[in-house]
């Protein structure tokens, strides 16, 4: 009996671990699985709209041909892609970072079809990059990467037919938070050669990171691990990569700050904007339909469109602080 009590208690226990590594497996699996379903989401540009017979809308699902691909740096991912207006001498320069929680993502597939192609029409050249990711590289290695970029084109700027005293960066999500951070802590601009006095302007689309310590302590099982493997859990490192803490001036001199209705997202967006411009720097907001993933995904596969709300938005805005 005592035998058999004891085969029968190791059996259940040796059960009991199966199933424990089991259900762990599968949180890991479910947790892959749904940065997976978000990168997809975050990441697609097939312009898809429905029934597709508006000939605009067509357009859209196909990304601008022509752009140059460049190296900005010595790490495989320091590269770039170029577009410039056929014949520009001085074109406006926008340069774009792509989301992916710090972790993933690229200049190929992070953003709409339509931007490069739209933002070239209105006369301005359009770069979009890759940078170094984590665990890799560091965040603060990130937003050198973006500084490193511009200057580069920068310092190259009449061999590319780029205005260098015209100048906007903009990202999406993680890309959101890298250029308001570059925008509001001049360090890494130092870093690079450059100033704030070499950007005139910053459109973060519907980050959520612009305070992080505010934005780890809301924030749900499945994106903490991301903000922990960004951001670690030291409270002055996090403080210290946090576009908010940095907004009392010198900041560059106009902010876009674009948003769907993400309550974190929001919430965010506002609480830099009141930081901005209690340093004295122009804001601006854009607020659109939208929540949830899908929302946070539109925004960006769809700025570009010229149907799309956020566009003649994000357009009036460019002119203005291009003063074209």
């Amino acid at each position: 009996m005592k035998k058999g009590w004891i085969a029968g208690a190791i059996s259940l226990a040796v059960l009991s671990l199966a199933v424990l590594d089991a259900g762990v497996a599968d949180a890991q699996i479910g947790q892959r699985l749904r940065e997976r379903m978000g990168d997809r989401a975050g990441q697609r540009g097939d312009g898809q709209h429905g029934d597709g017979q508006h000939g605009d809308r067509q357009g859209a699902r196909t990304r601008a041909t022509g752009a140059k691909t460049l190296s900005y740096g010595g790490d495989p991912l320091q590269v770039l892609d170029l577009w410039v207006p056929k014949a520009a001498k001085a074109a406006p320069l926008v340069l774009y970072v792509h989301g992916g929680g710090w972790k993933r993502g690229s200049k190929d597939t992070a953003m709409g079809n339509a931007l490069p192609g739209h933002l070239v029409q209105q006369g301005y050249a359009f770069a979009s990059i890759n940078y170094r990711l984590v665990p890799a590289a560091t965040v603060e290695q990130q937003a050198q990467d973006v500084a490193q970029a511009l200057a580069y084109l920068l310092g190259k700027a009449g061999a590319l037919g780029i205005d260098r005293s015209r100048v906007v960066i903009m990202g999406h999500s993680a890309g959101a938070h890298l250029v308001a951070l570059v925008g509001t802590d001049e360090q890494y601009l130092r870093g690079a050669g450059l100033s704030l006095a070499d950007i005139d302007g910053v459109i973060p689309n519907d980050g959520a990171a612009y305070d992080v310590p505010a934005q780890m302590r809301q924030a749900g099982r499945m994106m903490m691990d991301t903000y922990k493997q960004a951001f670690g859990t030291d409270p002055a490192r996090q403080k210290a990569l946090s576009p908010t803490f940095h907004a009392a001036a010198p900041n560059a001199p106009r902010f876009l700050l674009l948003h769907v209705q993400r309550k974190d997202g929001v919430a965010q967006a506002e609480a830099l904007g009141a930081a901005l411009r209690r340093g004295g720097t122009s804001v601006e907001f854009g607020s659109f339909p939208g929540t949830g993933l899908q929302g946070h995904a539109e925004i960006n596969r769809k700025l570009g469109e010229p149907d799309y709300a956020a566009t003649p938005v994000m357009d009036r805005w460019l002119k203005a602080t291009f003063g074209s």
